[in-house]
């Protein structure tokens, strides 16, 4: 499972690291407006901050996405071991 995180988690992190220099060499951060209203009352830190951890959401999404598509069909039909190591749809022999 840890593993799994990390395969979500590393690439989602190197893609918002990504975004976020394309977006900002093109975007000034105090042009930006919500929505057409007033400009954003931020400082430059603040949006470079806040914009990462969005893109770096939106790529981990985007991999977590393929981590569940990719599960095998004996991953997704499989359920949970009891404590016994022994499905609950295999009952233990009489005598053992």
């Amino acid at each position: 499972m840890k593993q799994r995180w990390m395969w979500i988690a590393w690439p989602a992190f190197l893609v918002a690291g990504g975004i976020e220099m394309l977006v900002f060499a093109m975007v000034d951060p105090q042009d930006l407006h919500w929505f057409g209203d007033g400009p954003i009352e931020l400082s430059r830190s603040a949006i470079y901050t806040v914009a990462f951890f969005v893109f770096w959401g939106a790529a981990a999404l985007s991999s977590a996405l393929t981590c569940l598509l990719s599960r095998s069909p004996f991953e997704v039909n499989r359920c949970p071991l009891p404590l016994d190591g022994r499905p609950a749809a295999c009952p233990r022999p009489p005598g053992r």
